[in-house]
């Protein structure tokens, strides 16, 4: 079976694995953080990597850079959730800790091949 171009990009890989051990971090939040903390981390991190295999169907580079910024703010948006959790004592300090250099790296990343992709001119 042939692979859609994003299946192949290491940024798509590693948002995929940080949304999937977020997603399995909050299983152990309270209940009452269901339709809000729970559900805000589970959009803010499965955006991460959705955008960036959306934009890898755009026409320009310009689009597909647009999408990985938005993807960036994804990330922003997660670590803030996370920093939430973690002052309402759902999280330990090193499970944030962990999360945040996971966020860092990955923020790098996307914005590393972001500025390949406009220096090239092409994905």
């Amino acid at each position: 079976m042939e692979s859609f171009k994003f299946e192949n990009l290491e940024i798509w890989k590693l948002a995929c694995e940080y949304a999937d051990e977020v997603h399995e971090l909050i299983k152990s939040f309270p209940s009452d953080e269901k339709f809000s903390l729970i559900g805000q981390l589970n959009r803010s991190t499965s955006s991460i990597p959705d955008n960036i295999a959306e934009g890898s169907g755009a026409t320009t580079v310009k689009d597909f850079s647009n999408y990985l910024q938005t993807s960036v703010k994804s990330v922003y948006e997660s670590v803030s959730q996370l920093y939430r959790a973690w002052r309402r004592g759902y999280i330990t300090n090193e499970q944030r800790a962990y999360f945040y250099e996971k966020a860092k790296t990955l923020v790098g990343k996307i914005m590393a091949f972001k500025k390949s992709i406009n220096a090239r001119g092409r994905f």
